[in-house]
């Protein structure tokens, strides 16, 4: 037997419905079967495919339903006492840096230190434009975005200035009583690279096979800048690939030195359909549970 694991669950955003109540209930239920944390996906508008140049890839249209995150998480840090609650990834760079910095502050504050920011650069170029922000400098941003936020955590007052902030004197009331831990995500080389050197950690959100394989990547990277801070690691993992699966999913990445997995039960483009009822989703928190559980 290794060590042990930190098992999480995916909030289901396109499944779950708007139902409030539902939505406590899910979470408590997380909350009150074993897992460790909740992970939430960030788009703040979802746009139409057709007819756009250059093409929109990624899996999420004007039909696609997304609770908005900081907003989310307050509510859950009100009705659970325990849960991490970390965002899987919110797209940094088409939001506004220092509000970004207040709100996960606030959320940190009011949680008891559950918060994990996992921030990523997305690709909808749509919603950057609908938010004001510039879609073409979103990895460069992304970077300052960091540096200042951890200024803006640690500091009453701060002096800013870089190539795409100024902040002229000013900070937080009230401060977070730590530095709160900025994970990364992606898919792209240059992200796994960014993370190595700015990073407190890697969700991984592809397939099983590509994200083990991101990982020696990511392994690589950080061999190279012989960084000697602790690097933290996640993977998603999905309940459509089946109860033969489940565990020796976990087990691979328990194996792999993991902190965490988070399984995630919503429809996937190639994963099947997805279930069926806000309610199925509470319910297979307990059936993937009782298959996994025991490796925590």
């Amino acid at each position: 037997m290794g060590m042990g694991i930190q098992i999480g669950a995916v909030f289901p955003h396109q499944e779950i419905g708007d139902d409030p109540i539902v939505i406590r209930d899910w979470a408590q239920a997380v909350e009150d079967i074993g897992y460790s944390h909740i992970l939430a996906y960030d788009h703040v508008i979802g746009a139409v495919h057709a007819g756009r140049e250059p093409a929109l890839w990624g899996p999420y249209t004007e039909d696609d339903a997304f609770h908005e995150l900081f907003v989310l998480f307050g509510y859950f840090a009100a009705c659970t006492s325990r849960v991490g609650l970390t965002s899987g990834v919110v797209i940094l760079p088409q939001r506004q840096t220092v509000l970004v910095a207040k709100q996960a502050a606030q959320i940190d504050i009011l949680s008891a230190q559950r918060l994990r920011l996992g921030v990523g650069t997305g690709w909808n170029y749509v919603e950057y434009d609908s938010l004001n922000e510039d879609f073409n400098t979103r990895g460069r941003r992304q970077e300052e975005q960091v540096e200042l936020m951890r200024r803006l955590w640690a500091e009453p007052v701060i002096d800013y200035e870089g190539e795409f902030h100024r902040v002229d004197r000013a900070g937080f009331k009230p401060l977070p009583k730590r530095q709160i831990p900025i994970w990364f995500g992606g898919f792209s080389p240059v992200a796994l690279r960014r993370a190595a050197r700015l990073g407190d950690g890697f969700i991984f959100g592809a397939g099983q096979q590509q994200n083990l394989d991101a990982l020696n990547t990511l392994r690589g990277e950080l061999a190279k800048i012989d960084r000697s801070a602790p690097f933290g690691i996640e993977a998603l993992l999905n309940y459509q690939s089946g109860r033969g699966h489940w565990r020796n999913e976990v087990q691979a990445w328990r194996d792999a030195g993991a902190d965490y997995v988070a399984m995630r039960a919503q429809a996937l483009r190639g994963q099947g359909d997805g279930l069926h009822s806000p309610q199925a989703h509470i319910d297979c928190l307990s059936t993937y549970w009782a298959e996994v559980g025991d490796l925590v």
